[in-house]
């Protein structure tokens, strides 16, 4: 199997419902978004997958997040903006993207979320 790193940024504000703590007022971050993409073949230049347009597809994802109140957003009107969530929406709307785009030979591995230099969430989707 081979594996491509790419890493993304954006800054948003939230607050966490029901949570007994200062995260429960609005505030803001600057988010650090890093995708591993997986896959089993290269292409005939000796690619898992272009890191521009690996990139590029993750600015997208991180670009409709930017500078957004997340809370007002549809995902996560009904859930916590927390972490575990946005990579969670991160790693849907990717692996969406790349099946739409009809690029079958790659596939979402990992996406990491650090909401500041200390503490991150990562989200797997292990049923495949």
């Amino acid at each position: 199997m081979f594996y491509i790193k790419v890493k993304g940024y954006f800054s948003s504000a939230h607050n966490l419902r029901n949570y007994q703590g200062s995260c429960e007022n609005l505030h803001g971050h600057n988010w650090i978004v890093e995708v591993v993409f997986r896959g089993k073949h290269l292409d005939d230049a000796g690619m898992l997958f272009d890191f521009r347009k690996a990139r590029q597809m993750l600015m997208d994802v991180a670009n409709s997040l930017d500078h957004r109140y997340l809370n007002e957003l549809p995902a996560f009107q009904k859930i916590n903006p927390t972490s575990e969530h946005i990579a969670r929406y991160i790693f849907i709307s990717l692996r969406d993207r790349l099946r739409k785009e009809q690029i079958l030979s790659v596939d979402v591995d990992l996406v990491t979320v650090w909401e500041n230099e200390r503490s991150a969430a990562m989200y797997r989707d292990d049923e495949e």
